[in-house]
């Protein structure tokens, strides 16, 4: 077994790996083109969202996805200019949304989520990081009662799975947890027991403090090639296993070995606003938008939505500012001036399920990406798969649902 660890990325996947491994007593080295913390572990909405077990392809997504095509500022969207190179892949996710696929990538995700949750305290406790974990709930809201109850079901599951929540009817109930909501939302979901983090820039770039105070190396270099011993970079070759954690562009390595993984870019977008922009107690989701608000130590963070729309093209940043109006009708006393907004890059694969263990054909490269909107969430549950991987022990959880192999 080689000591010598390559992790390719800087988030909070790669370096959740690279702790996990440094742990172990590997030597690791962490290399990224812009250093840690600079894509999208930095500007999510710091929720370990462990109650989010359904993928994104759902006949209920597919439903709906004509009419929020239709809106290029809608909850879902796709830039013309980028259509027609996205086809195959929501061939993909269409396949994705057929139910007894849905069924088996809930399964899978329900225990990845589980998995992920009992790895966290661990990992924190491990890297003295506890003091940033929020147990601050999380309130999902409904506007009416007809659309409370086509969400029951999708709560009766995790009900199933022993996850704990309240149901709220009434606006004077939800004005309990989380007041100056417009009366609009008559009924809500509750769920105590939802962790988030500080400020995620923050955590991810304490993750690699900690990585190098315990001795790792984190190289500011682009990674250019995989090859079967190591990784060429723009720094010259390394050698040694190889853990492929570099989000939206894992792809792209994976292509110089030759294989095609058909990983996309859901391109998020928010506006962080001041901190007395608003009096938020817990986290606010409002599902039928798109979007959530958050509070952070930067301050109150507005975003979500999902825009396919790759890596090359400008952000366009309408969709912040869409959602910005939306959280101004839904919360009539937020003050929205003063806002700092933000794109990012999830890279977001088919079926909502990550691709963990080895890259096809190429077992000494480790893959760890592909997590969508849950890198944050799966970090630590991932960061142990590879750790174990890397030293030859069994991760205690199926891996085949979510083998790079799969497409």
């Amino acid at each position: 077994m080689t000591t010598e660890v390559i992790v390719i990325g800087g988030g909070v996947v790669g370096l959740s790996a690279a702790l996990a491994a440094q742990a172990r007593g590997l030597h690791v080295r962490v290399i990224d083109r812009e250093g840690p913390a600079a894509g999208a572990s930095a500007g999510n909405a710091g929720a370990f969202a462990f109650t989010d077990i359904f993928p994104l392809a759902s006949p209920k997504i597919i439903r709906k996805a004509p009419k929020w095509l239709l809106d290029p500022l809608g909850p879902l969207s796709v830039p013309p200019a980028y259509a027609l190179k996205i086809a195959p892949w929501m061939l993909r996710f269409w396949r994705a949304s057929w139910p007894a696929k849905v069924r088996a990538s809930t399964f899978a995700q329900t225990a990845m989520m589980s998995y992920s949750k009992a790895a966290l305290e661990p990992a924190l406790e491990r890297d003295e990081l506890l003091g940033m974990l929020r147990r601050d709930g999380q309130l999902e809201v409904y506007e009416g009662e007809a659309a409370f109850r086509d969400a029951l079901p999708g709560w009766q599951a995790r009900a199933q799975q022993g996850i704990e929540f309240n149901h709220l009817t009434s606006p004077a109930e939800i004005a309990e947890i989380q007041p100056g909501l417009d009366r609009r939302f008559t009924h809500a979901t509750f769920t105590p027991g939802w962790y988030s983090i500080s400020d995620p820039k923050d955590y991810t770039l304490a993750l690699a403090e900690r990585f190098r105070a315990k001795g790792g190396e984190i190289l500011i270099a682009e990674a250019t090639a995989l090859t079967d011993d190591g990784v060429e970079t723009t720094a010259g070759r390394l050698k040694g296993r190889v853990v492929l954690a570099a989000g939206a562009f894992s792809h792209l390595l994976a292509r110089t070995q030759g294989v095609k993984i058909p990983l996309e870019t859901e391109r998020g977008y928010n506006t962080t606003l001041p901190a007395d922009a608003f009096d938020l107690r817990t986290q606010i989701t409002f599902g039928g938008h798109g979007f959530v608000v958050t509070t952070m130590n930067s301050g109150i963070r507005v975003g979500g939505a999902v825009e396919l729309g790759g890596l090359k093209l400008p952000p366009n940043f309408k969709r912040a500012e869409a959602m910005l109006t939306k959280a101004k009708m839904f919360l009539p006393d937020l003050k929205t001036s003063g806002g700092k907004q933000w794109m990012g890059f999830r890279p977001s694969l088919p079926d909502s399920l990550p691709a963990i263990g080895p890259l096809p054909g190429h077992p000494n490269t480790l893959c760890a990406f592909g997590h969508g909107h849950l890198g944050l969430t799966q970090s630590a549950g991932t960061g142990k798969i590879i750790a174990d991987l890397l030293t030859g022990l069994n991760p205690g959880i199926d891996l085949a649902p979510f083998s790079p192999a799969r497409f």
